[in-house]
C-alpha cells in the first residue's frame, strides 16, 4: 500500500476523533502549540530548561482555557540543539517532528485509540530520548501499521508483555515528568508508522530534511485518525 493510499485508509477507520487522551475531553480543550525555530515568542525561552518550557506551555494552556496544547506534525523545532542525541553533526541534525505532541499533567492515563497488542517496549535514556516508550500494532482490513507513545511512565511498562492485547479505548500507560521522559515538560509524543524497519521500543520521532521526504510517508499525520482540528 502507497503512502497515499495508507493515508485515505486511515482517515476512512473512524468518521469520529479517536482519542489518546480521556475521550470525554471535548476538542474545544484542546488548543494548539506552535514550538516551530520561527515562533518568535519562543525565541525567549530557555529551551534548555524544562522548568522554563513548561512555564510557557502552561501559560499558554491557561490564557486559552484549555486543558491539553497540541501539535508539532513536520515542525521544524530549535527545542532539540540542546541535545547531542539529535545533533551528532551539522549535516545529520534532526529537528523535523514527525508525531502529534499533547502536552499536558504527569500521570495523565493513555488511552489506545484502536485495538490493538503490544509490539515491544522500551526506556529510551538519552538526554532529550522519548525515556519510557510503547509501540502498538493494529491490524484492520488485513492492514497492518503501529502506533508509538512516548515519555511514559516508568511504571507504565513495568508490566507489559509483548503480545499484550488492549481493547480500543483501553487505558495503556501514564504520562511520566522530566525526570524520566528526557528531561521535557510532561507530555505524550503520538506517531502513527507504516514500516516499523525492525525497531524495537523506538523509532525515530524527528528527523533531518534529507530524510524527510521518506519520514513523511512513513509516518502520516496522526490528524487523520484523531480529526482534532475538524
Amino acid at each position: 500500500m502507497d503512502s497515499k493510499a495508507f493515508s485515505k485508509f486511515l482517515n476512512s477507520i473512524s468518521t469520529s476523533p479517536l482519542r489518546v487522551l480521556d475521550a470525554t475531553i471535548p476538542n474545544s480543550k484542546y488548543i494548539p502549540l506552535n514550538l516551530s525555530k520561527d515562533n518568535t515568542p519562543l525565541k525567549k525561552v530557555d529551551v534548555y530548561s524544562s522548568n522554563a518550557l513548561a512555564n510557557f506551555v502552561n501559560t499558554h494552556i491557561k490564557r486559552h482555557n484549555a486543558l491539553i496544547a497540541y501539535g508539532g506534525y513536520n515542525e521544524t523545532r530549535s527545542i532539540y540543539t540542546r541535545s547531542n542525541h539529535f545533533n551528532k553533526t551539522e549535516e545529520t541534525e534532526r529537528n523535523i517532528h514527525l508525531g502529534v505532541d499533547f502536552w499536558c499533567d504527569a500521570e495523565t492515563p493513555i488511552y489506545t485509540p484502536l485495538d490493538a497488542t503490544v509490539h515491544s517496549f522500551k526506556n529510551n535514556t538519552n538526554y532529550g530520548d522519548y525515556g519510557p516508550t510503547i509501540i502498538l500494532k493494529h491490524k484492520m482490513n488485513n492492514v497492518e501499521f503501529y502506533t508509538l507513545y512516548g515519555h511514559l511512565s516508568l511504571q507504565s511498562i513495568e508490566n507489559l508483555r509483548v503480545g499484550q492485547i488492549f481493547k480500543q479505548g483501553a487505558c495503556i500507560a501514564k504520562l511520566g515528568d522530566a525526570y524520566v521522559n528526557g528531561d521535557y515538560p510532561p507530555h505524550l509524543h503520538f506517531q502513527i508508522i507504516k514500516d516499523l524497519q525492525n525497531y524495537k521500543g523506538d523509532y525515530p520521532g524527528v528527523c533531518n530534511k534529507n530524510n524527510l521526504a521518506f519520514y513523511l510517508n512513513n509516518c502520516p499525520n496522526p490528524e487523520l485518525l484523531l480529526k482534532l482540528d475538524s
